[in-house]
């Protein structure tokens, strides 16, 4: 009996070492995708982030350019309070 299976797993080997390999790659695999999904996340919140920057000093220069009561006027508009 246990030469049958020394036999058995001799045989099969090669082949639980190859569905090992083939897991752990897809997991490696699996990895690399999560974090190329989040690089990219993070280079399109830079990217909004970087919009909004620049929607805010035009806004601050179209301020700075009225005059105070026209700008607490437009301030106000803006306000979320």
């Amino acid at each position: 009996m246990t030469a049958l299976l020394t036999a058995f797993l001799e045989q099969i080997g090669p082949y639980v070492l190859a569905g090992g390999a083939a897991f752990i790659g897809a997991l490696i695999w699996g990895f690399r995708q999560r974090l190329a999904g989040a690089k990219a996340e993070r280079a399109k919140q830079a990217l909004d982030e970087a919009h909004a920057r620049d929607v805010a000093n035009q806004v601050r220069n179209d301020i700075g350019a009225l005059p105070p009561d026209k700008a607490r006027k437009e301030l106000n508009a803006w306000s979320k309070f």
